[in-house]
């Protein structure tokens, strides 16, 4: 919270009408002021200085970026079925650049080591268990 304190305390301004300084004047307490702020709006400045882009991506936007995915996948496969057999194949379609998955179509992020072996069954059934 110290990191982003000015984005804190104007998005308690905006959404709440709470001022920070109330906190330091023990007129507010620190179990309000946690409430307050684990509950601000996905949009409120805080929110996006400590998440960053990822902040600015709903499910909204997630579905969008797959649809267009998706539609350009398939028409890249329409146009890869009806070209010429002589003529140069289209190029496949980039996906949409989503947050947080910059080295996704190339291998194992990149806080994952490469010979890291993968979860087992039996560990994945206990992680989602």
């Amino acid at each position: 919270m110290e990191e982003h304190a000015e984005a804190l305390e104007a998005d308690l301004l905006r959404y709440y009408g709470v001022d920070l300084l109330d906190w330091h004047r023990e007129t507010l307490s620190s179990r309000r002021l946690a409430v307050l702020v684990r509950h601000l709006p996905p949009d409120s400045a805080f929110v996006r200085a400590r998440e960053g882009e990822a902040a600015e991506w709903g499910l909204t936007a997630h579905l969008l970026a797959a649809i267009v995915d998706h539609l350009a996948i398939a028409n890249w496969m329409f146009a890869s079925a009806n070209r010429d057999e002589y003529a140069d194949p289209p190029e496949a379609p980039l996906p949409v650049p989503r947050p947080g998955a910059t080295d996704m179509p190339d291998g194992p992020p990149a806080d994952r080591a490469a010979d890291e072996p993968a979860p087992t069954a039996a560990e994945l059934a206990r992680f989602f268990g």
